[in-house]
């Protein structure tokens, strides 16, 4: 068989030729693909909606990936027996992982969790993407809103090529830190004083496993220890992949502003803590980790950092209230988990038949009729949003958002048809 050579031939081009604006029109323009990013876009486009999949990475799955989180939490009640609450993508992604080894669901404490391989997640959303129709932009990050009265029109985003402006009927903010609705310039929500720490999540490989200390033994001596190595926080895990020599580990606090600038720098500092822990965990627990190297960095991994303004402030008294919403989209039985210390965190857990729900009323964005927001950017108070912005809730909100905006068409997001909403997302509410 002859092979041709490759033309050697170069053409000239010009910024001058190329069009201004690459425009597109759609249905529902989500922002943002992680757990409830990636959940509403699928969810929508499964509705019939065209539907353009926003994401300033240029790879598709948000923290749950690019961040490596590694465990699924708040999918289930409480307690050894505990029930999922949460389904839709939540389901598929179990079956599809565990069945290839990439998932476990394990008892993390009193808390079941699902640990995965964030490889194997991440291929999942870009499967599941674009088997459902969805179009993605990846590496866009967001210029201008445009807004008309109560309803937001467009928006222009910059890529590394090209501007791109997106038409749609309806807006989903899964930015995680509300971009979109912070800059359509409606009201958000900040932390009042101090801050919510964020994590660098480590993957280390080459650990023996069968020595292992359990997770108190090691929080135990992060606490005695922990300020001889530097380290900033004083508990946390590491988390073995059950057959591998892998682990992912959990011991960090960092800082995780809105400035750019300060922003970039704390990026680093999180990797600096990391490589601290790593020097603990050799020279602590040697048998262990003695031989431990790191895989794998994740990027910052963040909790809270600004969310919206909604028409129902979620407050940690609900939570503890166990309290069911007329307006429920979404269950959780997750501990009020609070990072708002540098060397640990406050843990509230629930009795196993403890359920609270979410309102849609705190996913609709104040003053907007097609924009709803999803994920660790609803309306809640810090401690009560310390509970529900956790994967399972996360995939709910993302899948209820979907529904709310496909029934709202061009009315509102304040006046949907409850009745009609609960049908298409009653396996999110009931069992």
């Amino acid at each position: 068989m002859l092979e041709r050579p490759f033309d050697p031939e170069t053409r000239i081009v010009s910024r001058r030729d190329a069009p201004a604006v690459i425009e597109r029109e759609c249905d529902i323009c989500v922002v943002g693909s992680g757990a409830s990013g990636a959940s509403a876009a699928i969810e929508a486009a499964r509705a019939g909606n065209r539907v353009i999949l926003v994401d300033g990475l240029p790879s598709l799955g948000g923290q749950a990936v690019n961040s490596i989180i590694g465990m699924f939490c708040g999918l289930y009640t409480p307690g050894m027996d505990g029930r999922q609450l949460t389904h839709g993508i939540a389901d598929e992604i179990i079956a599809e992982l565990t069945a290839n080894g990439d998932a476990h669901i394990i008892q993390g404490g009193v808390m079941k969790v699902v640990m995965y391989n964030e490889v194997a997640l991440g291929r999942w959303v870009e499967k599941a993407v674009i088997a459902a129709g969805v179009q993605p932009l990846t590496g866009a990050i967001i210029r201008q809103v445009h807004v008309e009265g109560r309803r937001i029109s467009a928006l222009d985003i910059a890529t590394r090529h090209g501007d791109v402006r997106i038409r749609a009927q309806g807006f989903i903010d899964a930015s995680g830190d509300a971009a979109l609705t912070w800059q359509a310039g409606f009201d958000c929500r900040v932390q009042a004083q101090g801050q919510i720490y964020g994590s660098q999540m480590l993957i280390v490989e080459g650990i023996d496993d069968a020595h292992k200390p359990d997770w108190d033994t090691m929080a135990r001596r992060i606490a005695e220890r922990g300020e001889h190595y530097g380290m900033m926080r004083r508990d946390g895990f590491a988390a073995t992949f059950p057959g591998t020599d892998v682990a992912m580990v959990n011991m960090t606090h960092i800082e995780t502003p809105l400035d750019p600038f300060d922003a970039a720098e704390k990026q680093i500092d999180g990797k600096e803590q990391a490589d601290r822990t790593l020097v603990f965990l050799r020279a602590e627990f040697p048998e262990a980790f003695g031989k431990a190297r790191v895989r794998a960095y994740g990027l910052p991994g963040v909790r809270q950092t600004r969310w919206i303004v909604g028409t129902h402030h979620l407050t940690t008294a609900e939570v503890r209230a166990a309290t069911r919403f007329d307006d429920a989209i979404a269950r959780c039985s997750w501990p009020l988990e609070q990072h708002h210390n540098r060397e640990g965190y406050v843990w509230e857990t629930f009795g196993p038949d403890h359920v609270h729900t979410v309102p849609l009323r705190s996913l609709a964005v104040a003053g907007a009729d097609n924009l709803l927001a999803v994920g660790r950017c609803i309306d809640a108070d810090s401690t009560a949003l310390s509970s529900v912005r956790v994967m399972g809730p996360c995939i709910a909100m993302g899948a209820a958002a979907a529904h709310a905006l496909t029934i709202a068409g061009s009315g509102s997001v304040h006046q949907v048809d409850m009745g009609l909403l609960r049908q298409k997302i009653a396996a999110n509410l009931e069992g």
